[in-house]
């Protein structure tokens, strides 16, 4: 039996989880909202691919309480990587692999300085998910994850690979995890970015409105030309095919209707947004692989200053 710690188990940390638990895993959750609920009712999991209930949970206040594992998966949101290393750190034994299944660039350079690049992973997930009350979450759509190794290591990777596989989750090798991480990001970057520049909307009156929908194709297009700038920058010969990602990646969001990101989710609910890792960090690398960015650059700097009000930092005008 594996043994495996959720660290950040929201809707996404929550649904993968419940997964490797249903197919027989040691998952250990930490949890703080929806601790006691879980421990006396369990968790919910409500999916066009089946409802399932994992009665018995095990869920604790504290990394301590879950000890050394086999598996540490991150989930947490970007906005909370400052707090990462203390709540993974009392999970690591000798041989403990950490997992990075969290949105935004350059995510998996802080875990690897931190715990050392040879356990390290990042994990991309292709999903529709919410949550909803305490210990239930609903799976909407979608659910495909795509991972990657730090080092590129092969056979490290098909360790993992055969983890997610073994609990019915659609796994996918990506070439290479800066392959994977600009893949993904070729969906966060326009529709979470226009979801909250535009005063929050969901992805279908996005694709219903053509000066939405041009502007998320050239984000779009943007991210493929800087992950494909970047890829050759490292080395690697794998590129981003441009036509086939905007084709596919439309098309997905076509059949979500009015789906709302992750990013307009915390938008509505006053929470931090993910906007340094999800769109500032990849405009950054962008700049200085000498890309030009200028739809990413615009979506930054409205989807910053929408955090900045947020925060008080700046005041809009009044009647």
């Amino acid at each position: 039996m594996i043994t495996i710690a959720v660290i950040g188990a929201g809707a996404v940390g929550s649904y993968y989880g419940a997964l490797l638990a249903r197919a027989g895993h040691d998952v250990r959750f930490l949890l703080r909202r929806d601790l006691e609920t879980v421990h006396k009712d369990g968790l919910r999991i409500h999916s066009p691919q089946g409802d399932f209930h994992l009665p018995t949970v095990t869920a604790y206040a504290s990394p301590a309480e879950i000890g050394p594992v086999d598996w540490v998966i991150c989930s947490l949101k970007a906005t909370a990587l400052d707090s990462a290393r203390d709540l993974i750190a009392p999970c690591l034994g000798p041989e403990t692999k950490v997992v990075a299944l969290m949105n935004g660039y350059g995510l998996e350079r802080q875990f690897a300085e931190w715990f050392g690049p040879e356990r390290v992973f990042g994990a991309m997930a292709f999903v529709c998910i919410n949550r909803g009350d305490p210990g239930v979450v609903h799976h909407l759509d979608y659910g495909r994850v795509s991972i990657g190794h730090v080092q590129d290591d092969p056979g490290k990777l098909e360790k993992l690979h055969a983890l997610f596989a073994s609990s019915g989750i659609d796994v996918v090798s990506a070439p290479n995890l800066l392959y994977a991480r600009w893949e993904k990001l070729g969906w966060n970057i326009p529709f979470n970015g226009l979801s909250v520049a535009a005063g929050g909307l969901g992805t279908a009156t996005i694709l219903a409105d053509p000066l939405l929908r041009a502007t998320a194709e050239r984000a779009m297009r943007e991210v493929v030309a800087a992950g494909n700038a970047d890829l050759a920058a490292s080395g690697s010969d794998t590129r981003l095919d441009i036509e086939e990602i905007v084709e596919r990646l439309f098309a997905l969001t076509a059949t979500m209707g009015e789906y709302r990101t992750s990013m307009v989710i915390d938008y509505l609910s006053g929470r931090e947004l993910e906007v340094e890792a999800i769109l500032r960090e990849p405009s950054h690398r962008a700049a200085i692989l000498g890309v030009s960015v200028p739809t990413i650059d615009a979506l930054y700097a409205l989807v910053r200053a929408a955090e900045f009000r947020r925060r008080g930092l700046i005041t809009p005008l009044t009647p």
